[in-house]
């Protein structure tokens, strides 16, 4: 009944959202999401009491073909939801000082696709499961093709070419293992446990990689990212950035591994390879960025690349490392894209270069801004640092040739990260009669809460390793 309930509450308050005009509609939504954090938090109290029992539900859609929803819950499925409930209400309140046309109708969907993350993490059959990746596309659509920049258009059409081409072969994949399941069934457990040839594993995992490596993105699954992220409207992009893609590095631990291990296998070498080429790759188009947003684009492809790649090597501190490197970009990169919003709507400019001085202008701005930037380029203490540490000694356990090619996150990151925040904030104002506002009540509340969380979890990781570290010893050896 729980998992229920995190699928209800945010859909009952889109259909309310719909109704309303307006700031009523900002302060709906934010009422909405608050309230699913605050049975996000009891039901991560239920959880650690007595585990999966109380999100347990198994509902028979059809006899013949045998169609289950099964909603569950476990480790990663809990951090997941509270990745997703945890950032909704701060992607909401930063957009309370921002005009927003149709806003009832911008953020409906933004309640709709909160609850299909939300189905996404808990479904443990794959035709649920496919339901919810495909219900979380219709809403992100919307919102870049309504509320998005100049070239929405063909930019958008090009994200939803991109990701519809990656459901698609991902369907076909998921059909495929159901003809061939003893029990004809897509639950997860039955697909785990059903024997297929290695010849088969090897490209049902190709069919399966290619729709979650589009939407984390891998290279060179990644072109329709940094344009997407551009145009996109700023609370478009922290849903993108911040916690749609953990629907692809997420599936990769959930499906990819488990269902075809053999193929995984197979092919982890030539996986890995692709994503530190995607760190080296990624990092280097960032340091050539003069485009803030786009800047942040690529930087998240670097860090994304190597949560895959510790992924990928199938060893429990590398899947410690993603799940808590999974949590941490979400905080951190929603922290720096809503940044840079400020200074695009202070400024009227997105370049890093031409606008300087911004720290003598407004000081708080220029401290928290530098704690997201500290957090993204992984310093000791910050939630950063714990998940890249774990990601790069997998990667090094794995192969030290590629860990050498991976650690260059480490100064390529500093290096675009630090410019980036030294071109804009520091020196003396490059802009004519430059005024600059410091940070309204909503903003330093959403970069205040992101600052105690970079420290907190830098600082305190052990419930993330708590929460997730029972159902890993079932993935590892």
């Amino acid at each position: 009944m729980l998992n229920i309930l995190l699928l209800i509450i945010p859909l009952a308050f889109a259909l309310l959202i719909w109704f309303t005009k307006g700031s009523t509609s900002r302060m709906a939504a934010l009422a909405g999401t608050l309230v699913q954090l605050l049975f996000t938090i009891y039901a991560y109290n239920q959880f650690m009491a007595l585990g999966a029992a109380p999100f347990e539900i198994n509902y028979q859609i059809a006899v013949k073909p045998n169609l289950v929803a099964h909603l569950s819950m476990d480790g990663i499925s809990m951090l997941m939801v509270i990745l997703t409930n945890l950032l909704l209400p701060l992607i909401v309140l930063a957009g309370f000082n921002r005009y927003t046309e149709r806003a009832n109708i911008f953020y409906s969907l933004m309640l709709l696709m909160q609850m299909a993350l939300n189905g996404v993490f808990i479904s443990f059959d794959a035709f649920a499961y496919y339901i919810f990746w495909e219900l979380a596309l219709i809403p992100i659509y919307f919102i870049a093709f309504n509320w998005g920049g100049e070239g929405r258009t063909q930019v958008t059409l090009k994200f939803f070419i991109y990701t519809l081409a990656g459901s698609l072969l991902m369907l076909f994949g998921f059909i495929y293992l159901y003809t061939v399941s003893p029990l004809h069934s897509l639950d997860w457990e039955t697909l785990r446990s059903n024997p297929i040839c290695k010849c088969d594993q090897s490209w049902i995992f190709w069919m399966l990689f290619a729709a979650f490596a589009i939407k984390i993105p891998i290279v060179p699954f990644h072109t329709w990212q940094p344009d997407t992220y551009k145009t996109a409207p700023t609370q478009g992009t922290m849903l993108l950035s911040g916690i749609m893609l953990k629907m692809g590095t997420y599936s990769l631990i959930r499906w990819l591994m488990p269902i075809v291990p053999d193929g995984f296998k197979e092919w982890q070498y030539v996986a890995i390879t692709l994503s530190v080429i995607g760190v080296v790759y990624a990092s280097i188009i960032a340091i050539m960025q003069r485009d803030i947003k786009k800047l942040l684009a690529y930087s998240s492809i670097a860090h994304v690349g190597l949560i895959s790649a510790g992924i990928f090597t199938m060893s429990r501190v590398g899947l410690q490392g993603s799940l808590a490197q999974m949590l941490a970009h979400g905080i951190n990169v929603i922290g720096l894209f809503f940044c840079a919003d400020i200074i695009m709507n202070r400024t009227g400019s997105n370049q890093v270069e031409g606008i300087g001085g911004i720290r003598t202008l407004a000081p708080r701005f220029a401290a928290w801004f530098l704690i997201v930037v500290l957090g993204s380029v992984a310093l000791p203490l910050t939630n950063g640092f714990v998940g890249e540490f774990m990601l790069l000694y997998s990667v090094y356990a794995y192969n030290t040739w590629l860990s050498v090619f991976a650690a260059l996150t480490i100064i390529l990151g500093a290096v675009y990260m630090l410019r980036m925040y030294q071109k804009v904030m520091l020196g003396e104002p490059l802009m004519e009669k430059m005024q600059f506002e410091d940070l309204k009540w909503n903003e330093q509340l959403v970069l205040g809460i992101i600052g105690v969380l970079i420290f907190a979890l830098g600082i305190y990781p052990e419930p993330i390793f708590e929460l997730t570290e029972p159902v890993l010893k079932t993935l590892t050896p």
